[in-house]
């Protein structure tokens, strides 16, 4: 392993021992739940907005590390986005998840998410990589 998919792996490890945003609340204005029914993994994503901008987001979930270090990522940089940033950014991940690798992350857009790069090269764990984005597009989508 490299230096950089050793500094990923680092930061995969870092989001599911130290879960940002974990836990959910009450108050929320929008929830959504998913499950990969492949593999069970599941999330739900909380999100408390003002207008459009999201104030907070919360999550709870369990499966595999991609699904769980994803879901920590995404709730800690949902908050103070608008609901247009926040589809900005879950449409960049989702066209790097989709191209089996062709498309880089890009980590000025999505920070830590760059980590879930290596995902992207096996199907079965895009899922897994977006399946809190998907519920945090679905949220946004009751507003």
């Amino acid at each position: 392993m490299n230096e950089v998919e050793s500094l990923y792996q680092d930061i995969i490890v870092d989001h599911v021992k130290h879960p940002r945003r974990q836990g959910l609340r009450d108050g929320a204005t929008v929830e959504s739940h998913q499950l990969n029914p492949t593999c069970g993994d599941e999330i739900t994503l909380q999100l408390v907005l003002d207008g459009d901008r999201i104030v907070d987001a919360a999550w709870t979930g369990r499966g595999c590390m991609v699904s769980q270090s994803s879901a920590s990522i995404l709730a800690e940089q949902l908050p103070g986005l608008t609901a247009a940033e926040a589809g900005e950014r879950i449409e960049s991940f989702r066209a790097s998840m989709r191209s089996r690798g062709e498309i880089p992350v890009d980590e000025d857009l999505l920070g830590d998410a760059v980590a879930l790069e290596g995902a992207a090269k096996f199907v079965a764990r895009v899922k897994c990589a977006m399946l809190a984005w998907v519920a945090a597009e679905d949220a946004l989508a009751k507003r």
